[in-house]
């Protein structure tokens, strides 16, 4: 018999085997090309359409030191403004921002999202005031923030944060201050990516948050 004869079985097993490898390889590239489409589709949903959130701002946190918004940058941040003298609204919306940052600590590590507080108050909020106030039950590694009238509504502005005082409040009377009651979830690069009102759990914040990151690394 003769070994070099290759019969018209072996060359369609050959000719079958070739294009099953390029059918194959055709089918995985596609695959990897609607992957990447995929992301890229997701990326940009997650952008598209986000209001003009954050910018400039100089204020002193608890230390009386400048805090600036370039401070913020390099971590995930999550920002509320409130008061120091709030009965019940600011302490359950501070006491769900340390549940979330608990809940992200566990999972993504310490030191991956910081926890800002700023006051809208800040006839009454001095640094002491404002320090006295994370000396209790805050969420951990929070800053707190104040500064005079105009600086304080300068962040306030570029935030998208109302505030109102009640008018011709005298020295020393107590009196509530109305305001925005949500906060926000900034990137790493100082860019908003979703606020959270009172009717946002701590674990939906999370979950939210989680999905951020995702596309945050699929971005880089």
């Amino acid at each position: 018999m003769d070994k070099n004869a290759i019969g018209p079985a072996t060359w369609r097993s050959a000719l079958l085997f070739i294009v099953t490898g390029a059918g194959l390889y055709f089918y995985f590239e596609s695959e990897k090309r609607k992957v990447k489409e995929r992301k890229a589709a997701e990326l940009a949903s997650v952008k598209t359409g986000r209001p003009k959130v954050g910018g400039p701002f100089t204020l002193t946190d608890q230390d009386g030191k400048e805090f600036t918004e370039k401070d913020l940058l390099g971590k995930w941040s999550l920002i509320y403004f409130g008061f120091t003298n709030c009965p019940d609204i600011c302490p359950d919306e501070l006491d769900k921002m340390g549940a979330v940052v608990n809940l992200i600590e566990k999972q993504h590590g310490a030191d991956v999202v910081v926890p800002v507080f700023v006051s809208v108050d800040p006839a009454r909020d001095s640094v002491s005031q404002v320090k006295k106030y994370l000396s209790g039950e805050s969420p951990s590694g929070m800053k707190c923030l104040t500064g005079p009238y105009d600086a304080v509504k300068k962040m306030c502005k570029v935030f998208r944060v109302y505030f109102s005082t009640p008018p011709e409040v005298k020295p020393g009377e107590d009196y509530l201050v109305d305001h925005s009651i949500y906060f926000y979830l900034m990137d790493p690069k100082g860019e908003f990516v979703d606020a959270f009102g009172k009717a946002t759990t701590a674990k939906e914040v999370k979950e939210k948050f989680d999905k951020a990151v995702e596309a945050w690394k699929n971005e880089q």
